[in-house]
């Protein structure tokens, strides 16, 4: 037997405590901007690789360099999808939560079951000759709602 069959489940929970307590509930902001959260693998690359000859920081190809009122514009541009795309998430979000009204879902139904009954009312012609205005006074007249002379 391994040393990995031999596990316990108690050693198994206390593990599972262990990490527990060790998880943070709130997020870690990154350091140079305190507002954002931590990116996963954000870090200084280039103190990473200072001594890799191979590690280039200046005259690198294809670099692009922006000044401030270009960064200023893209941040704009970007401010207005952000806001775009939240809005359609809301509404979509809004539009998936009703249950009742005019909603997507309950046309989709309305459609369905308007096809399955119309599939059933050419069936019933097709077998009984009765054509479909007639099976709808036919069961109107057995519902009571016409024909009654009492």
């Amino acid at each position: 037997m391994s040393s990995e069959e031999n596990v316990s489940v108690d050693d198994i929970a206390e593990k599972v405590k262990e990490a527990a307590a060790n998880y943070e509930e709130a997020p870690r902001m990154n350091p140079d901007r305190p507002e954002l959260p931590e990116l996963k693998g954000d870090f200084d690359w280039d103190a990473k690789f200072s001594g890799d000859d191979d590690w280039i920081v200046e005259n690198v190809p294809g670099k692009v360099v922006l000044g401030e009122l270009e960064l200023a514009t893209q941040v704009t541009a970007l401010g207005k999808l952000e806001e775009k795309w939240r809005k359609r998430r809301v509404e979509k979000e809004y539009e998936e939560s009703r249950k009742l009204g005019w909603t997507a879902l309950a046309e989709s139904y309305n459609g369905r079951l308007a096809m399955f009954f119309i599939v059933v009312g050419l069936l019933t012609e097709y077998w009984t000759g009765v054509t479909l205005p007639g099976q709808v006074e036919e069961m109107l007249r057995v519902g009571g709602v016409i024909g009654f002379e009492g």
